[in-house]
């Protein structure tokens, strides 16, 4: 991958993709819940940025990996808004032989839980926030939101998520 973020483009992108793709489906699997989900969200995120960096005539992007994560944001919140985002999927599903440390942990599975309790702005604050750690100007930036707005959110959110927990 080149180390020259501006020069991102059709050419380079594969690269950057297979780099960023991790931490972008961390971030997706923290918002959403959901594996198939957040893959999803991951995919349709790559491909908002692919479209952006192939265009002929856009400027080249000071930030690529920001970008993504902004898109992958703005894609989640944006989905949850829709009346499709009610859908539930199913909570057994059969055994493809695949060992899921993740789904086995109380810990995660209570943080998972909490998270799902809380509203899709208020989630992407925490997420962001605190388990992706990011300054509150930097949240306040990719989600539109004055600073103060951001730290309200993630006071009433914490406050949830402790209750949610400790219950």
């Amino acid at each position: 991958m080149t180390n020259d973020p501006a020069r991102l483009g059709p050419d380079t992108f594969a690269d950057f993709a297979h780099a960023r793709t991790p931490h972008l489906f961390r971030l997706a699997w923290l918002l959403c819940g959901h594996h198939a989900e957040a893959e999803g969200l991951v995919q349709e995120t790559l491909t908002k940025v692919y479209v952006r960096v192939s265009k002929r005539f856009s400027a080249p992007l000071d930030h690529p990996a920001a970008y993504a994560q902004t898109v992958l944001t703005y894609t989640f919140i944006s989905a949850r808004r829709r009346r499709s985002s009610t859908e539930v999927p199913y909570e057994d599903l059969p055994e493809d032989g695949v060992d899921d440390h993740a789904a086995t942990s109380d810990i995660k599975i209570a943080l998972h839980d909490a998270l799902a309790g809380l509203k899709p702005l208020d989630r992407a604050v925490v997420v962001l926030r605190y388990l992706d750690d990011l300054s509150v100007d930097r949240v306040a930036q990719m989600l539109d939101l004055t600073p103060g707005a951001v730290r309200s959110r993630s006071t009433r959110a914490l406050s949830r998520l402790r209750e949610g927990v400790t219950r």
